[in-house]
């Protein structure tokens, strides 16, 4: 792929997702509040990564889909009702049904792309500095388009991170990759990245939700000094989220679903994003309602009691 037309295109694509970002602002307010109480809305509709460019806070993961053709359909379905509901952030792997979920999504965004911010992930495996270019390759032809918006290293592997920046430096100049970022990065891994000479790191995607909050001690804080904004994938805990009777409580309160709930105690933080998966277009409206969703300062403070903050530093967790 020629470097100049590529890049051309690149920027092409990013210039109009950003116009349409551009145009967001914080979502304010507009329900019932109880007397007395502060709501905590959405921080922001998109988040400003460190190149200036923008991500938006709401997306839609894609773990374990495309891997059973009889969900095809449906998948589809919900990944196109995301982009119509604004959810325009999708995140996929190579690793991810051995490159089916990155078909899938190339599928779902035909004569879309530029409405897409598309995130995608190299397995450590292939994160030599030659090894990334060419995953990254055969992840655009999969995808069936010619760059991806952001370009992470899946988690840490025994390649030297260096030789893994390199190669993302080689990518964006090329015009293949728009910027690179992280996954399952904790605190040391992070402060041996830009180390490295990782100073261009745009995101770092974590486990993070309301069972999983180890990285409030110590990596959020860091992050957010840094300026680099967290992903937090599997935030609805994979489903096991969704029986807890705090959150159910919260729910009925609000008359809307315990998934919800969870989803809006993330949005309301500073430099998050989410990716929930959906495979069905219902629950993708589901997952796109809670930006309207305004938890209260009892509801936090009552979630707050039920999954306690860090009292001390946790090793990251990963799924």
């Amino acid at each position: 792929m020629p470097a100049a037309p590529a890049r051309a295109r690149a920027e092409k694509g990013r210039a109009t997702r950003e116009c349409c970002l551009s145009q967001r602002v914080t979502q304010q307010p507009t329900g019932t509040q109880a007397p007395g109480k502060v709501d905590m809305t959405l921080a922001a509709a998109a988040i400003e990564l460190p190149s200036g460019q923008t991500m938006p806070v709401l997306g839609q993961g894609t773990w374990y889909l495309g891997e059973r053709p009889a969900r095809r359909r449906d998948e589809l379905a919900a990944l196109r009702t995301g982009l119509d509901l604004g959810l325009t952030m999708i995140d996929t792997a190579e690793m991810y049904g051995d490159g089916a979920s990155e078909e899938l999504v190339g599928e779902a965004i035909i004569g879309r792309r530029d409405d897409v911010f598309l995130v995608d992930k190299v397995l450590p495996s292939n994160a030599s500095r030659r090894g990334t270019v060419q995953a990254c390759r055969r992840s655009l032809q999969r995808l069936g388009v010619d760059h991806i918006d952001l370009y992470l290293l899946h988690w840490r592997g025994t390649h030297p991170l260096a030789e893994t920046i390199e190669a993302f430096a080689e990518l964006v100049d090329a015009g293949d990759i728009g910027q690179w970022g992280v996954s399952n990065f904790d605190l040391s891994d992070m402060t041996e990245l830009l180390e490295a000479g990782g100073n261009s790191c745009a995101t770092n995607q974590i486990l993070y939700n309301l069972t999983r909050r180890g990285p409030e001690y110590d990596l959020l804080p860091w992050l957010r000094e840094h300026r680099i904004p967290v992903m937090a994938y599997s935030p609805i805990e994979q489903g096991r989220l969704l029986g807890h009777p705090q959150i159910a409580e919260i729910a009925a309160r609000h008359g809307v679903t315990p998934a919800q709930v969870a989803l809006a105690w993330l949005l309301r933080l500073e430099m998050v994003a989410a990716i929930p998966r959906s495979s069905k277009p219902e629950h993708t409206r589901e997952n796109a309602e809670a930006r309207d969703l305004y938890l209260t300062e009892e509801d936090v403070a009552a979630l707050d009691t039920a999954f306690p903050p860090p009292a001390g530093p946790q090793p990251l967790e990963m799924l």
